[in-house]
């Protein structure tokens, strides 16, 4: 007749190896997740909060081979004065024009219809950013 071995009793020696490693690894999980989640959500916060000026293009029209007309739909602090740069592209992509745009209107929302002078026939028109004068980047 063979003997069969049982484990050790339940509860009598206190937890496994097992049981401590897992319990270790879902705290430092939890900790690790928690600060993940945290700094994604200081970074968007950071990104949407941080702008002080921002803007959009809301069309553009072709004048002539030297000129575009853009219209611009800013948003920006009524007591800051914005800058944002445009620049406009031709047909195979290379750079005719950019410009600096200031607006320093009391105002928290400017529509405004600006011109963009160009070396070339400009096809494309892009909004390279916005920011408050006189700060850097």
């Amino acid at each position: 007749m063979s003997t069969v071995r049982e484990g050790l009793p339940e509860g009598r020696y206190g937890r496994s190896a097992d049981e401590r490693a897992d319990r270790t690894l879902k705290i430092v999980g939890s900790v690790l997740g928690a600060g993940l989640l945290a700094l994604v959500g200081w970074i968007g916060w950071d990104y949407v909060a941080g702008k002080d000026v921002s803007a959009e293009v809301i069309k553009f029209q072709v004048v002539s081979d030297s000129e575009v007309k853009v219209h611009l739909e800013v948003r920006k602090e009524a007591s800051v004065i914005g800058v944002c740069t445009l620049i406009s592209q031709d047909e195979g992509h290379g750079e005719v024009g950019r410009a600096d745009f200031t607006f320093a209107q009391e105002q928290s929302r400017i529509d405004e219809l600006v011109t963009l002078k160009t070396t070339g026939r400009a096809t494309m028109i892009e909004l390279v950013g916005c920011q408050a004068a006189g700060s850097a980047g």
